[in-house]
């Protein structure tokens, strides 16, 4: 292994989503999300609705959008970050301030709401601080800046999309053909604007003709990889079997995973990685089986000001989403339980083989190599 950023020649596919960007069920083509410019909204895939139905909610305040966060309506670092900078788009957008700094003041009530929303993906602070630098700029009327935080969140949205694709054509240049890959939690589409980042790069190993099967860790206690992952696989068509998250490390043991798959809501300046909660366990089982493990993340949710993943914030959610689960129609857990809930967990850098961004596959050692990769040198 090189201490390098790896750059591989990439395939071209004549898949029609490839091409496109767009992810496409049956004939119909969507994003995760999309902003309406005739109602002045954004309109979102409601993710608590999958898979049992595909539903959409249309948000027009950065209050809405605040709450759709942090009620997990849209989840995973990518998507948190663009829909938050559209939030910041509203709050202009609906601003009655009659001057440039009156708009730019309101802005700062809308930053803190939506910074609050969910603590532990930097994307989301990396988006509101880009849509905050932006209005700073010289702007003769609170129409023009308006319309320019608009068209600045929405480029956001059209570079997600470009950098998840180089992301995942790296990615799937570490899968082979008939590869069983282990993936934890959702990091596709759903996660994104659209493709996003692990099974982005799964995805795209697909539609290059590869022959792969899929683990799929069904993530509790909010099941997103049952839920989500298993759902996007389905219209993919890519082969795939749940499993639970305590299974992995079974198929680990017996040789029946050839790799490990996640992605990351905030990787440290050493390359620690915070992720959903199990992410650690199934890292630590992958390392003890000498099965390659691999990040896949955009370098905007690296965060070089945190040397460490000890210093990672962690978010801690509500006790239910732990205790109001059932078992052949009954509630599994006795009254009066209390419950534990982190939401995510930090990995060490050192169980990782690679961490993959838009850049490149990234070899240790991580803390001068991802800074390489953050600041284009």
């Amino acid at each position: 292994m090189t201490n390098s950023i790896s750059r591989v020649k990439l395939k071209r596919s004549s898949s029609k989503a490839l091409n496109t960007g767009r992810v496409f069920f049956g004939e119909k083509p969507m994003r995760t999300i999309e902003w309406d410019s005739a109602a002045e909204r954004l309109k979102l895939i409601d993710q608590r609705d999958l898979p049992s139905r595909l539903t959409y909610i249309h948000l027009s305040t950065y209050q809405e959008i605040a709450d759709a966060i942090r009620n997990m309506t849209v989840r995973g670092a990518p998507a948190i970050g663009i829909t938050a900078a559209y939030g910041i788009a509203l709050a202009a957008i609906r601003s009655n301030a009659d001057s440039v700094d009156g708009v730019r003041n309101e802005l700062n009530s809308a930053s803190n709401i939506l910074q609050a929303s969910r603590p532990t993906a930097v994307n989301l602070s990396w988006a509101i601080q880009r849509m905050r630098s932006f209005a700073e700029k010289e702007y003769s009327s609170t129409n023009e800046l308006k319309a320019a935080l608009l068209n600045e969140a929405s480029l956001m949205a059209e570079e997600d999309i470009a950098i998840n694709k180089k992301m995942s054509a790296f990615g799937a240049s570490l899968i082979n053909d008939g590869d069983t890959i282990i993936h934890h939690c959702n990091t596709g589409a759903l996660a994104a604007v659209d493709w996003g980042t692990a099974l982005g790069a799964i995805r795209m190993a697909h539609e290059q003709g590869k022959r792969i099967h899929v683990l799929v860790d069904e993530t509790r206690p909010r099941l997103q990889g049952a839920r989500l992952t298993a759902w996007e696989l389905s219209q993919y068509k890519i082969p795939y079997d749940i499993i639970s998250d305590n299974a992995a490390g079974y198929f680990l043991q017996n040789g029946e995973a050839n790799k490990v798959f996640f992605g990351g809501d905030r990787v440290a300046r050493n390359g620690d990685v915070a992720n959903k909660i199990g992410t650690y366990m199934l890292a630590q089982a992958a390392f003890a089986n000498q099965v390659p493990v691999y990040c896949i993340v955009p370098t905007s949710t690296i965060d070089l000001s945190l040397p460490e993943g000890d210093e990672i914030p962690i978010e801690e959610r509500g006790q239910e989403e732990v205790l109001d689960i059932q078992f052949q129609g009954q509630k599994v857990t006795p009254e009066g339980s209390t419950a534990r809930n982190p939401a995510f967990d930090v990995t060490p850098n050192h169980l990782l083989t690679a961490i993959v961004t838009e850049k490149g596959i990234i070899n240790p050692p991580y803390s001068e190599n991802l800074l390489k990769a953050v600041k284009g040198s």
